[in-house]
């Protein structure tokens, strides 16, 4: 396993969590537009032990965060199991662990359009969006239905621009349309890629 990820005072991460059961193409292409696009100075992958909304676990966490380290090959980028390290399964719970350790950090959570959909279901998200820039990425078929969902019509008072979110006090967030790459993990798993 990896250290902690070094991150200084006035640096602007994003984290993008998940299980990444398996990292693909996909998740790269959505770092480093996220790293343009929202003015990032790091991402930190977070391989999380699981996701809570998921009856199903996945692949064992060596396997996921090899995986991912031989598909995310950046120098701006971290790929690490700080959730598992942290004792933490809910976002919202990493991310007070993280402002805690990482005073002086400014974090930004990204996450696909698929997931803005479902973001009320999460635990604490209230929270999230009043205290992390939040960070959305177009996904093949469902930008226009996370820009819809609740949350985004909860703080849709709060949404500004890519470029100037990394830099925008909470609550903000910002949707980004950007080249897809139609590929997902389910499909790789349905085609007996993985696993």
């Amino acid at each position: 396993m990896q250290g902690w990820p070094v991150a200084h005072r006035g640096m602007v991460v994003g984290l993008l969590g998940g299980s990444f059961d398996p990292a693909h193409a996909g998740h790269v292409h959505i770092t480093e537009e996220s790293m343009k696009r929202f003015g990032l100075d790091r991402v930190w992958w977070l391989v999380s032990p699981g996701n809570p909304l998921k009856a199903k676990g996945p692949r064992p966490m060596a396997e996921r965060l090899a995986r991912a380290r031989a598909v995310m090959r950046h120098p701006r980028v971290h790929v690490t199991d700080l959730e598992a390290r942290l004792g933490t399964r809910h976002t919202a719970h990493t991310l007070r662990s993280l402002q805690r350790r990482y005073p002086g950090v400014r974090f930004v959570w990204l996450m696909g359009a698929d997931n803005l959909v479902q973001f009320h279901l999460w635990d604490d998200w209230r929270w999230i969006m009043k205290n992390v820039p939040v960070g959305v990425l177009a996904r093949p078929g469902w930008g226009v239905r996370g820009r819809l969902g609740r949350a985004a019509q909860s703080f849709g008072g709060c949404r500004t621009t890519p470029e100037l979110l990394a830099r925008s006090n909470p609550p903000a967030w910002a949707f980004s349309d950007l080249p897809m790459v139609d590929v997902s993990s389910s499909e790789i798993r349905a085609r007996g890629e993985w696993g």
